[in-house]
């Protein structure tokens, strides 16, 4: 049943792997909501917790990257801190790509 996964040079199976996780990503969603909807209220230190989530998230997909691919990765990062004080979320990241792909083409 889950042979595809095993030999993911198959191009036929690139579309079940996306359909198959985007309907997992969905039940786990929907199921989040359905758990939170059956309560009255939400303690505000859960609140606070589940805002906390997307930048705990984002912290660690950028990080790592950032300490041991390089300078120009870690420029990149200071630069889209400072950008994100006054830009909004989808130029930061075009600021941040930016400057890594110019870095790269540059031969760095």
């Amino acid at each position: 049943m889950l042979e595809f996964l095993l030999s993911p040079t198959q191009r036929s199976d690139v579309w079940l792997v996306i359909i198959l996780l985007g309907v997992v990503t969905y039940f786990t969603r929907s199921g989040g909501h359905i758990i939170l909807a059956r309560f009255k209220s939400i303690h505000p230190r859960v609140e606070a917790a589940l805002e906390a989530v997307p930048a705990a998230v984002l912290v660690t997909l950028v990080v790592p990257p950032a300490l041991t691919n390089g300078p120009f990765e870690f420029f990149a990062v200071a630069i889209s801190i400072i950008a994100s004080l006054r830009f909004p979320p989808l130029l930061v990241l075009s600021i941040g790509l930016a400057v890594v792909i110019a870095a790269r083409q540059a031969g760095f």
